[in-house]
């Protein structure tokens, strides 16, 4: 007896859509003997909220089998309950036994190994290599097979979509795959006939943030565009209200009456948002007062929010007001050995071999996992512009295949020059740093180092190497030292 078999029939058990992707999580790690602090730990979401929904879980159990059915006794009493169940399900399938493929078996392997299976799955439409392998760089298209999960990232995402109400805020330095994410919830939002909008807080001009009033009505009137509603601003601001409840007024009166389905609002770059905190002060806390107001107000159960940023907020928010401390937090990780080997494989390298695991680990602890730069290894290997050994040795000089990206990050850091002593000693330390809140935050922005709390550790190796070389040679950041010198920051 598989637990697929017993998840079955217990499908069969309760009414139709009765079993949400949060149930069955719930269901398959009380079978496994996790508890609810474990269960909450691994799928981000809170422990009081696993426990609410494992209650009203076995409160129905209970009901539909006759027994007392309880986180505790749950292998106990469905052993001797389903069997009846089990025998039937086994004579249907029976009839008509499905040969997994190869695919198959491993998206298997990835539901037992994993927590949570998507409730549904974006179809996608594979193209002949040569044709999909563009230079790695911006989102990764939906059909690509370049594109690396990591369960069970996924998987919950899709999951917490069809919440009502629900928040999703998603964290990662740049190019870790922040906006590929967010383009498969979307796709998946669009399968399930949502109406969505990606708004990128990049596309606003610098005047958009010159006041509250001005951000929010180009926020109401660039939604409203993208939705395909008339933008209607005037008949619902209202000066003596306010810039804020305006907005709410507007969402509430108008778009969310609008709209029957519904309404996914994916915001990106949010921390371009921090940069103004005369608007994140105020606009930020009004996000987490939607997301509240759905608990018990339908009509804002159709709006959803995905959020996602590059580093933590560095604006000061009342705890009780910060949208960055509710809703499901996703947190992007770098590639592990073994998804840098499950990559090299879409790129049809034979890095499954004793010296191919070798090669994918050298790699990874070369540039700490960061997909864009893994990508990049892998693309320039794909194509024989250089082998393995000659990239590792290349990698931090002016002719390695990073040039470019090592230049962008050193002109950002030239450009920011109250960062250069901070990171000049987390370069110079083999252990964490601690470091100013505000400079930890925008070096952890940037991707150059990973926090725990203002505790800043280098993200990989080839930036040591580069940029010892550069505050060795001195002559590139000579300007900048000096006056650092004369402030004493140095």
């Amino acid at each position: 007896m598989s637990f697929d078999d017993i998840l079955d029939a217990v499908e069969q058990l309760l009414p139709a859509d009765r079993l949400g992707a949060i149930d069955r999580f719930i269901f398959r790690q009380s079978w496994l003997g996790r508890t609810y602090t474990e269960m909450a730990h691994m799928s981000g979401y809170g422990n009081d909220y696993i426990k609410e929904v494992g209650s009203r879980l076995w409160h129905d159990l209970s009901e539909v089998t006759g027994q007392r059915v309880t986180k505790k006794n749950l292998q106990l009493v469905f052993s001797d309950h389903l069997e009846p169940t089990l025998a039937s399900i086994a004579s249907v399938e029976l009839a008509a036994e499905p040969v997994l493929s190869e695919s198959a078996s491993s998206a298997q392997h990835w539901q037992d190994l994993v927590v949570l299976q998507p409730p549904r799955t974006i179809d996608r439409v594979m193209l002949p290599l040569a044709t999909r392998m563009g230079f790695p760089g911006g989102p990764i298209p939906l059909n690509s097979p370049f594109y690396i999960e990591r369960p069970p990232i996924e998987w919950l995402s899709y999951a917490e979509l069809e919440q009502p109400g629900s928040l999703i805020r998603i964290r990662a330095p740049r190019q870790m795959g922040k906006s590929s994410l967010m383009h498969r919830l979307l796709a998946h939002a669009d399968m399930l006939e949502y109406r969505t909008v990606h708004l990128d807080f990049q596309e606003a001009d610098q005047g958009v943030f010159s006041s509250l009033d001005q951000f929010l009505r180009w926020f109401c009137a660039n939604i409203s565009r993208r939705l395909q509603v008339a933008p209607r601003l005037d008949d619902y601001w209202d000066e003596d209200m306010g810039s804020k409840v305006s907005c709410k007024v507007y969402f509430a009166g108008y778009l969310l009456k609008q709209i029957e389905r519904p309404i996914v609002i994916a915001l990106n770059e949010v921390n371009r948002v921090f940069e103004h905190p005369q608007i994140a002060q105020d606009f930020l806390p009004m996000l987490r007062v939607w997301h509240e107001q759905a608990k018990h107000d339908p009509a804002w159960q159709k709006l959803r929010l995905v959020l996602a940023h590059s580093t933590e907020i560095y604006v000061p928010l009342n705890l009780n007001q910060s949208p960055f401390n509710v809703g499901l937090s996703i947190r992007l990780h770098p590639f592990n050995v073994e998804q840098v080997q499950e990559l090299a494989q879409r790129y049809h390298l034979d890095w499954n071999t004793p010296i191919g695991c070798e090669h994918a680990a050298a790699l990874q602890m070369l540039v700490g996992g960061h997909p864009y730069l893994v990508s990049l290894a892998l693309y320039h290997l794909r194509q024989g512009d250089i082998a393995i050994e000659q990239l590792l040795e290349t990698a931090a000089m002016p002719s390695g295949i990073y040039a470019h990206h090592l230049r962008g990050l050193l002109t950002t850091l030239l450009q920011n020059p109250e960062l250069i002593g901070p990171f000049q000693r987390v370069v110079a330390a083999d252990a964490g740093v601690s470091l100013e809140a505000i400079a930890a935050y925008k070096l952890e922005s940037m991707g150059l180092v990973h926090l725990d709390g203002n505790v800043a550790k280098l993200s990989c190796e080839l930036y040591r190497s580069f940029f010892q070389a550069q505050f060795a040679m001195h002559s590139v950041l000579q300007p900048v030292m000096n006056s650092m010198r004369d402030k004493e920051q140095w």
